[in-house]
């Protein structure tokens, strides 16, 4: 009677475990799950100017602040043209000034015939032509001081940065990439839909993006929010990279899912899944948190 009891219990132990296989494989058809990388904007930083780089501030893995300095251009001879432009401004003020003050002075004289009408009209030709060299003279030192501020990067965004493509002591030419910044924000996966889902999915639906890596804290996967910011109205063939739960050629559209909070531990062409509830109600009003 025992040994019957035990057998017993073996079987329904092995039903239990084949039903509990069998419910959970079954697909949820009402969550779309799909497969993509992660995407984020980078910069190259460059100088507007070329010359010598005397510093670069920054390694690869830094962050940086928005309108941070991240590397500086020998400045010598660009200061050197910003000093001669300033005083040659300077120089053209007091000619142009000169030229002003005899004009006014003498213009009363034109009136009366004291003077010639000649020499009246070279007195005003000299107040225009003064003028006009000043006003040249200034936009030259606006110039120098623009080409002189040209040799340092600031960063145009808070970010990471990824490479460090220059080192100090090259000469690089004007708009030569130094760094590569990744920007912190926005972040979002290019995804693809199946074409016979692409009537199920609307902007602005929200999204579970789950990573690969799994937290040592929860022990479960990574899990963020987003929501779909842009759905491709031209269709294409499935690209080879794209990863598919089928992996038959067909027609598919691109998708952006943008995150709503970035961490560090999201990296550029990370693989990710994404479920999109396909019962939610409209989402078409989303507050943008990612631009």
């Amino acid at each position: 009677m025992k040994k019957k009891l035990i057998f017993l219990s073996f079987i329904l132990i092995f039903l239990a475990l084949v039903l509990y296989f069998i419910f959970s494989q079954k697909e949820d058809k009402s969550v779309l799950t799909l497969f993509g990388n992660i995407e984020i904007r980078q910069v190259d930083l460059s100088f507007q100017v070329e010359g010598k780089i005397l510093k670069l501030l920054k390694e690869e893995g830094d962050e940086v602040k928005s309108g941070e300095l991240v590397a500086i251009l020998d400045n010598r001879d660009y200061l050197t043209e910003y000093k001669k432009s300033y005083m040659e401004s300077k120089r053209a003020k007091a000619i142009s000034d000169d030229a002003k003050w005899q004009y006014e002075h003498k213009s009363p004289l034109c009136s009366d015939g004291t003077i010639s009408q000649l020499e009246c009209e070279g007195l005003l030709n000299r107040k225009n032509e003064t003028k006009a060299s000043y006003e040249v003279s200034v936009a030259l030192k606006e110039e120098a001081k623009n080409r002189l501020d040209y040799t340092k990067i600031y960063a145009p965004d808070e970010g990471i940065i990824t490479t460090r493509i220059k080192e100090p002591g090259s000469v690089v030419k004007v708009s030569e990439a130094v760094y590569t910044l990744s920007k912190n924000k926005p972040v979002w996966i290019r995804a693809y839909i199946p074409e016979n889902q692409l009537g199920n999915v609307r902007y602005g639906m929200k999204a579970d993006i789950l990573t690969d890596s799994t937290n040592p804290e929860t022990k479960q996967k990574r899990k963020y929010k987003g929501y779909v910011g842009f759905i491709s109205p031209v269709a294409e063939f499935t690209p080879k990279t794209v990863q598919t739960q089928d992996l038959r050629t067909d027609l598919v559209y691109r998708i952006r899912v943008y995150i709503y909070e970035n961490d560090k531990f999201l990296r550029q062409g990370m693989p990710v899944t994404i479920k999109i509830d396909m019962k939610q109600e409209d989402g078409s009003k989303v507050d943008n948190q990612c631009s």
